[in-house]
């Protein structure tokens, strides 16, 4: 079973200024099925919104905590929830 889901990650590091968002907006069209953003936040980490097929949206989780991300991550927080639609694609904000 293979429900689809909503992911939003809080990515904490020095993940701002290098890359981050467009390398996990690649990594997710890699993934494929996927919808949502990456955003940079004022107090330095990067937001990541994934929405579609839960198996997907953990691949992107996995990838953000061990995959070959630019710049350092020093950790993820994560929530699930029911995805709300409304994303065109995956995008960088």
């Amino acid at each position: 079973m293979n429900e689809d889901a909503r992911l939003t990650a809080w990515v904490r590091g020095h993940v701002q200024g290098v890359g981050f968002r467009w390398f996990t907006r690649a990594n997710a069209l890699r993934i494929g099925g996927l919808t949502g953003f990456a955003l940079n936040l004022e107090d330095g980490r990067v937001q990541v919104v994934a929405e579609g097929p839960r198996e997907r949206c953990e691949q992107l989780l996995e990838w953000l905590r061990e995959g070959d991300t630019p710049g350092r991550v020093d950790g993820v927080t994560e929530i699930w929830s029911t995805p709300r639609g409304g994303y065109e694609g995956f995008t960088e904000r």
